[in-house]
Formats: C-alpha cells, structure tokens, sequence
C-alpha cells in the first residue's frame, strides 16, 4: 500500500525521493502514527512533502488512495463535556423567524430596559422574550437571539448583534514570528520604505569596487559607500477579538510582514474601537493599559498610522458615549479616531473583510467617511493601494 502511495505521488508531481519514502517507513515503525489516519496524514506529509506549495496535490492523492478506510467506533473512549449537553437548549431561527424580532428601538431604550430587569428580576429564565435568560429572543442574556441587545454569560459570538459585552473575555496576542507562504505582502508593504544615507558606517560597494577596478587596469580599487538606513516609521493599531477571530489568519501574517519589513514599528491593540486605553499586551488588556492620549503625545507626526481591523460593530459604538462594547465610555469612538488622525495625517485603514460585502455593514461606511475613504481590503492590491496613499 504505501509503495503503490509512494509512487502515485511521484506521478502527481509531488518530489518525493526515496529518502524521504525511508523516513516515512522508519517513523512508523517507531509508531509515531499513533495508529490514526489522521495523525498517519500529518506525519507523510511532514516527511514527504517538502514545499508548502505540494500540499493541495499531496491532500488530492492522500485522499484517493486512502479512499474507504473504515474507522471502529466501538473502540473510541471519550468523555462528552457537560458543557456540550447544555449547549442543546441554544436556539435556532430561521431567517423568516429572525425577520418577526424586533429591537427595541436605540441605545437610551436598550439600556434603560436592562436597568429595569435587573431590578425587577429574581430567578432563573430560559426561552423567553422578556427577561434575562438563555436560548430566547430577549435583548438580554446568551444562546438566544436579538437583532441589537446585551450579551451575558456566553463566551462567544454567534450572531454578531450584541451592542454590549457584560463579561470578562481573554485574547491572545499576534504571533510575529509567522512566516508567510508568499512575499506579495512584505513586497507591497516595501512601497512605503524610505531609506537615506546617514552616520558614520562604511559599506563596501561592490558594484562600484567592480567598476574602479576595471577602469584601474586591474589593479585593485576599493569604493566605499555610507550605510542605507529605513527611515519609515509605521504606528500599527490592531483590532483583536471578537468578530476579528476570523481573520486572525491573515492579520498574524501581516503582522508577521510589519514586524520584518518595517525598523520603526511600534504597535498597540485595541477592540472594535478606539478609546480612552489601548494595550500591548492583549492578554492583560483589563490590568495594564495604557491612556490613549499617551501614545498620541508619544508618538510624532512623522509616524505612518496603519488600522487593522473588520470595522463591522454597532454604530452605537462610534457615535454614542458608553456606546463601546466591553466597558463605559465618556466620549464616542468617532472623537478618539478624528484626535488620531489630527495627530497622525498620514493614516490609511486595512480591512480583510471582503470588498464587495462593505456597502451592506452601516458601521464600515461610517468609519470610510471618518478617514476620507482611506479604508483599503487585506489584500496584495489593497495593501499595495494603502502603501502608495501613505507615502504620497
């Protein structure tokens, strides 16, 4: 089976050698397998499979050849958490259902409701429309659903409608040390570079060492020349969280991009919004963070200001004091941006939500009108779009 393996991959155009085919043998024999197909797939792979570009087509043969392997789950173990039975009383609308819930009306009402259940409220309630529960259609509570209302006691986002977070939620930093499958983001990111000649060090030019000593009959003449310093600096605000979850992906490997391409890159976090705090450390964003004016007085007006974020929040929390998801805000979102950009004029935002979808998310268009239509997609044009505003 696995020479016949061997052998259909070497037909696809995947290199393998017979070295690798040996590596492959030799794991399994110390059982590295664990005796999973799954864990049989990642293990070929690594030993197989050299280039990252081989994977679609290794993934194609894998799945031919290895076609109707039957898996005996009477000998699988395996507690169900608890955790997961509950989840059966979440609810489930149709889109026809979803249609016939009505808000209940703006933020002042929104609010001023939950005031009222808090005080009236005494026990327990599940799949109702009035009080705070789970799996209903009341504005308050978690595992139901609401077209605007306050979430409580659900880890997650579902449907994207919660104008306020009531709990305490962790994120992770960016990893900055991804490496990309492509350079077309460190190349379009390279549009914003400026480098001059400055300081003291001597680099050997070689091209012209080549040049003098040509010119010099042979004889050897060395040509010096100052060292090129990057002189851009970028300020990088990073929305993490939430919503963002889903393009952690693509804004890890740009992230990974800036951190390479960029010498003076300073970078903060923030959520959704920008407010009166931001963090560096996302995992201690309730304990250390830092005021907002404070980085604006830090940092100079030759500093590149580059958003990252899906832009996609309730309007509330760019227009209305207290309107931010996870806390109490004394002063709308749109008053901290328009303070970024009166510091910062050469400011541009990336979105890696898809083009096509930004006309239909009201708090997108918002923010595009903020910044000028300075709001470019998390792609290769987009990124290459954004470089040339900011350096123009």
């Amino acid at each position: 089976m696995f020479v016949e393996f061997f052998f259909a991959l070497r037909d696809a155009r995947v290199p393998v050698t017979l070295r690798e085919y040996l590596t492959l043998l030799e794991a399994l024999g110390k059982e590295l397998h664990g005796y999973s197909l799954e864990h049989f797939y990642y293990l070929s792979r690594a030993a197989l499979v050299k280039d990252e570009r081989h994977f679609d087509r290794f993934d194609r043969v894998f799945g031919n050849h290895f076609k109707g392997l039957d898996l005996d789950l009477d000998e699988i173990d395996a507690d169900i958490p608890e955790e997961w039975l509950r989840r059966v009383a979440e609810r489930h609308l149709s889109e026809e259902e979803k249609a016939l819930i009505a808000s209940l009306g703006g933020w002042d009402a929104l609010m001023e409701t939950l005031r009222e259940r808090l005080r009236e409220q005494h026990e327990r309630h599940q799949g109702g429309s009035k009080w705070i529960g789970t799996a209903g259609t009341s504005p308050f509570g978690a595992w139901g659903y609401n077209p605007e209302g306050v979430r409580i006691g659900q880890d997650i986002s579902r449907h994207r409608r919660a104008v306020k977070v009531w709990d305490k939620r962790e994120f992770r930093d960016l990893d900055d040390s991804v490496e990309l499958g492509t350079r077309n983001m460190k190349v379009a990111l390279r549009r914003l570079r400026h480098f001059t000649r400055e300081g003291g060090e001597l680099l050997l030019d070689i091209h012209g060492t080549v040049r003098a000593t040509a010119d010099n009959a042979g004889w050897l003449d060395l040509c010096f020349e100052r060292e090129r310093n990057n002189k851009v600096k970028v300020l990088l605000l990073l929305d993490v969280g939430g919503s963002m979850d889903d393009h952690i992906y693509e804004v890890e490997r740009l992230f990974s991009a800036c951190r390479s391409e960029f010498k003076h890159l300073e970078h903060w976090y923030f959520h959704n919004f920008t407010y009166e705090f931001l963090w560096r450390d996302n995992s201690l964003r309730f304990g250390e963070r830092t005021p907002t004016l404070d980085v604006l007085h830090t940092y100079g007006r030759d500093y590149k200001l580059i958003f990252v974020g899906d832009a996609s929040m309730s309007p509330y929390e760019i227009v209305v004091p207290g309107g931010a998801v996870e806390h109490w805000n004394e002063e709308p979102g749109h008053v901290w941006l328009r303070r970024f950009l009166e510091q910062f004029p050469d400011a541009a935002w990336l979105n890696p939500v898809r083009r096509g979808a930004w006309d239909y998310v009201e708090s997108i268009t918002m923010i595009r009108e903020l910044l000028e239509q300075r709001m470019f997609p998390l792609t290769t044009a987009g990124l290459d779009a954004a470089m040339r505003e900011l350096s123009a």
